[in-house]
């Protein structure tokens, strides 16, 4: 890559930017609810699946895993303790089946990561549990693209210090790029690259925060497709 580049480097995220993940939630999450209506309504047992995944990120971190305990411990908690046992069951195959499901690819991902390999170093960046997102990144048949693959417990300002020093010329020469403000813009710019904010139709609440539309290294598209022109003008 040129040393004269004022960007030599950019990451993507994966889940809800290069392939679909936050759909597969709201359906299980649905299910969930209908085993569990007659017990708390809709909108309550979601409220409650929330309130337990924030207590567990901690504990369980991010992915379909720590979803899936979450889903179990709400269960128990609305039916104080008689979730029925076939209950229990049909939530841990619901687990199994978001484990298993086919990667789907959104549009225009494979013709501009192929496009700017050409020219930067290029890595994917994503947060999750480690078995599943290996299993989607080989699925995804996009693996080889990538110059290096950091499958991380969480995004903040130090993460991203630490892997754009090790793969390329620092964060201050790096592109982070994905759907989540809180995950993928916020802390790369923090840590002196730019951000670029590629909004999915469907995102974790828990990932939502103000955009820094003042910063001038923020950046939004509409979807990946235009990222190209914009890693060109960047020079």
């Amino acid at each position: 890559m040129s040393s004269s580049r004022r960007l030599t480097t950019v990451g993507f995220d994966a889940d809800d930017t290069l392939w679909q993940n936050e759909r597969f939630f709201r359906i299980t999450e649905r299910h969930f609810a209908e085993l569990l209506s007659d017990h708390a309504d809709h909108d309550h047992l979601s409220e409650r699946l929330l309130e337990a995944e924030k207590r567990n990120l901690r504990l369980y971190g991010f992915g379909v895993k720590g979803f899936t305990l979450s889903m179990i411990e709400t269960a128990i908690e609305v039916t104080e303790g008689r979730v029925p046992a076939r209950t229990i069951e049909l939530i841990l195959q619901a687990g199994r089946d978001m484990l298993s499901h086919p990667v789907e690819t959104l549009p225009g991902v494979r013709e501009t990561l192929e496009r700017i390999a050409g020219t930067h170093t290029i890595l994917l960046i994503t947060k999750g549990d480690l078995f599943d997102q290996e299993r989607k990144l080989a699925q995804s048949g996009l693996g080889e693209l990538f110059d290096g693959v950091e499958i991380v417990s969480d995004k903040t300002r130090t993460t991203y210090e630490r892997i754009f020093a090790q793969h390329g010329d620092g964060a201050a020469r790096a592109m982070m790029v994905g759907n989540s403000l809180k995950s993928d813009v916020v802390p790369a710019i923090d840590a002196g690259g730019w951000g670029v904010h590629v909004p999915h139709e469907l995102t974790w609440v828990l990932e939502h925060v103000e955009p820094p539309t003042e910063h001038p290294r923020f950046l939004a598209i509409d979807h990946l497709g235009e990222l190209s022109a914009i890693v060109e003008a960047i020079g």
